[in-house]
């Protein structure tokens, strides 16, 4: 599900490689023998896992801003690297409409800015945009969305991730008709895993009153959406980029999703969370009035199945399993990069 031979000594970008989804990534193509650079904000999130998986000092960490063209530049320039995967972003519903100015600058432009570096620098070869299952005109209706349905995100972090992939688009069709460099966009549904500190996201605040000893609140239980471990989309995207490296005819737009039976609601999810602590864990139904989300989300991956002969590896059962898992290390104090590596080698089957 990884190739080793094919990632080892490769050089690879990462945008917000401080986050939850980029540390996991980061830590598997350090694992593979990668030059790995990361190019992002600091850590989001306090406590937050970059700082426990013990990577900063395994590859060139940068700090700097998406928006901020002039210094990504100038680290792409130094690393030239040959893959580069876009992670970076404003990725909170609930703080898109706090401040939608900022989620648009960074969202838009910082894939403006991303695909005018790999425009500049010949060295790239291989380009994964990541954005989100919520790009699509959500119809709430009950079949999964397929990557040709129209794109057009309601709230502003959906919405700009809608027009993050219409840049992306629009830099494929000008500037790289070429074959110089393949280009995709990958769509993935909610993760959840160890480490997620986020505000906002359901597995966290799960965390968070394990940890305090308090009930789970859940705004709205009844919502449906597409869980997986956040190292099936990583894997995925590492398969993407190194198979479109390799013959760019298979570069495109790829949903990364559960199988459907995997698409549960918010309150299936908690229970099932509530069930593998223990502990006395519950959770009650407190819906908050809060901006409008979407109730009801899948994505069909029959075309990433088909492309690649890709399939999920974990249920969101074994999913849940993992995240108690690494979180019961974490409270204890014990070896996070430890728990990391186990997990990783057990998702690849090894």
């Amino acid at each position: 599900m990884i190739d080793k031979k094919f990632f080892e000594n490769k050089k690879v970008l990462v945008t917000g490689h401080t986050g939850f989804k980029g540390t996991w990534m980061c830590r598997t193509l350090i694992g593979a023998g990668a030059e790995v650079t990361g190019y992002s904000l600091e850590a989001p999130t306090n406590p937050n896992l970059f700082g426990m998986a013990e990577i900063e000092d395994k590859m060139n960490s940068v700090i700097g801003d998406i928006r901020d063209l002039d210094k990504l530049s100038k680290v792409f320039e130094e690393a030239q690297p040959e893959i580069v995967i876009h992670l970076a972003a404003q990725p909170i519903v609930r703080d898109s409409y706090k401040d939608p100015v900022y989620t648009y600058e960074t969202n838009v432009m910082g894939t403006v800015n991303i695909c005018e570096c790999v425009r500049k620098n010949e060295c790239v070869k291989s380009f994964l945009n990541v954005t989100t299952d919520k790009v699509y005109e959500n119809k709430e209706w009950e079949w999964g969305y397929r990557e040709n349905e129209p794109l057009d995100g309601y709230d502003p972090y959906s919405n700009s991730k809608s027009c993050s992939e219409l840049v992306t688009h629009s830099y494929k069709n000008s500037f790289f008709t070429d074959g110089r460099v393949a280009v995709s966009t990958a769509r993935a549904g909610n993760v959840i895993g160890g480490g997620d500190f986020a505000n906002d996201r359901i597995i966290p605040d799960c965390v968070r009153a394990a940890e305090e000893k308090k009930d789970i609140i859940i705004r709205n239980p009844f919502s449906t959406r597409p869980y997986q471990h956040v190292l099936e989309p990583v894997i995925a995207y590492l398969m993407i980029v190194k198979e479109q490296y390799e013959n760019p005819d298979l570069q495109g737009y790829y949903n990364v999703g559960p199988d459907e039976t995997d698409c549960v609601t918010t309150g299936d999810l908690v229970e099932m969370f509530v069930k593998r602590w223990g502990e006395g864990l519950k959770w009650v139904n407190q819906y908050d009035g809060g901006p409008h989300e979407a109730n009801f989300l899948k994505l069909d991956c029959s075309k990433l199945k088909t492309v690649f002969g890709w399939k999920p590896r974990w249920s969101v059962a074994e999913a849940l399993d993992k995240t108690v898992e690494w979180t019961k290390v974490y409270f204890k104090g014990e070896n996070i990069a430890a728990v990391m590596d186990k997990q990783i080698q057990e998702f690849l089957g090894k």
